[in-house]
């Protein structure tokens, strides 16, 4: 498949299509290969990439593998090229300012680490910030001598103004760098992120959007809301293979962003393309077919529904609202945040926890999650917020999600919460 294969896949087509009927997954037997017995609903944390994507990785590496020189120095950059153009296309971004990143972590290292600040410069985050990242931003503060400043954003919310007169009140004359959620990982807000630009570019800051959650969820327009720096993830809502990430840099910024691994473009002869790309387009040796997937998952993904990607992305979120809606019933509780704010995440409040569970991985897993997945097969992830014993439920929807599974998250969850208390 070329780039140009991918031109009908692009998210921001004008026309808005009416969500098909979601009672059934879409097409879940042959397409997705999750676990048949587990009820999987926690896309957002590590979703499935589709076998007929993954199928299109493998020949890459095959071709890797069978004549290595002839894939990596002649083969690589042209392909990396028509990826790059189908992503940016799909995106709305100049392909000449997007590179491929393992995973949004990544490339917020990279402009993170490769920008520079003086002791009392502030560094704008919100307390919703995915906390990777977020340990990113404190790293770099603290070799600079740099302040790191919480912006408070309120969940439960009624408006996505609050979010931008939170920001407001917190820009100082030292506010050099705002680091913000496109989407956010604990609350699924859809955050109001071409106004956020605005506002900050206005007070000349600089804006790093992280972006993680964005792309397949909602339409993207990344040149019209001009960005500094833009980063996500393709392995969540598009589907691709995991290790694809993008980075988009405006070209202003071009020449002071590095990559996290320093390699052979640093002193290339070449001049027939920016240094940028030079750079970020060679790491050191390392599997790139997951890069080269992207146009088969945009152009797959975007094939599952008459309507294309408008109708998918209507699709994921009227299955999130309807979930949501669902759980915020059987708990007796209001929805937390307006339905303008929910993409394909959907986060509820649920009782206080009742004892703190270990980590038993990088990630936290609390108990009430184990029991849903061991005693229920049921996937799903409950998140402390803001702090323990405050939690949430998250939800995703995804094409191999029907509204059914949401029903039978709903009667665990409210067995398991009577437990909890009896418990007590």
């Amino acid at each position: 498949m070329h780039a140009t294969d991918t031109t009908d896949t692009r998210s921001n087509a004008q026309t808005q299509q009416a969500p098909p009927n979601f009672a059934a997954a879409i097409e879940p037997s042959h397409v997705w290969t999750l676990d048949p017995t587990i009820t999987f609903l926690n896309h957002g944390s590590f979703g499935s990439c589709p076998k007929p994507v993954r199928d299109a990785q493998d020949s890459y590496r095959a071709r890797l593998e069978s004549e290595p020189i002839d894939f990596l120095v002649r083969d690589l950059e042209p392909l990396l090229d028509e990826a790059r153009g189908a992503l940016a296309s799909f995106i709305g971004a100049n392909p000449k300012q997007l590179v491929f990143v393992q995973n949004v972590t990544t490339g917020i290292n990279a402009v993170l680490r490769s920008l520079r600040f003086s002791p009392g410069d502030e560094l704008l985050v919100t307390n919703q910030e995915y906390n990777a990242c977020r340990n990113v931003l404190n790293h770099v503060a603290e070799l600079w001598g740099a302040t790191v400043v919480v912006v408070e954003l309120p969940f439960p919310i009624t408006d996505p103004a609050q979010i931008t007169e939170a920001i407001q009140n917190a820009l100082t004359p030292r506010t050099k760098l705002a680091l913000v959620d496109h989407v956010t990982s604990q609350t699924g807000l859809v955050m109001p992120i071409p106004e956020i630009i605005r506002l900050l570019r206005h007070h000349g800051v600089l804006v790093l959007v992280d972006g993680s959650h964005a792309p397949g969820m909602i339409p993207l327009s990344l040149d019209d809301w001009a960005p500094d720096f833009y980063s996500a993830n393709c392995h969540k809502w598009i589907c691709a293979p995991k290790g694809a990430g993008f980075l988009v840099v405006n070209e202003t910024h071009q020449s002071s962003i590095r990559p996290t691994v320093i390699s052979h473009g640093a002193n290339s002869p070449r001049t027939d393309r920016s240094r940028y790309l030079i750079e970020f387009a060679w790491p050191g040796t390392h599997d790139p077919s997951a890069f080269l997937a992207v146009p088969h998952a945009l152009k797959f993904m975007g094939s599952l529904l008459p309507g294309g990607w408008p109708a998918l992305m209507a699709r994921n979120r009227s299955l999130a609202l309807a979930a949501r809606a669902k759980l915020c019933e059987t708990l007796e509780v209001a929805l937390p945040a307006p339905e303008s704010m929910i993409g394909s995440l959907a986060a509820v409040p649920i009782p206080d926890a009742r004892s703190e569970s270990k980590p038993t991985s990088p990630l936290y897993i609390d108990s009430l999650q184990e029991a849903l997945r061991s005693r229920h097969k049921i996937e799903v992830p409950v998140i402390p917020w803001p702090s323990f014993p405050k939690r949430l439920l998250r939800v995703s929807a995804q094409a191999y999600n029907s509204l059914n599974q949401y029903d039978a998250l709903c009667l665990a969850l409210s067995s398991l919460l009577v437990e909890e208390v009896r418990r007590d």
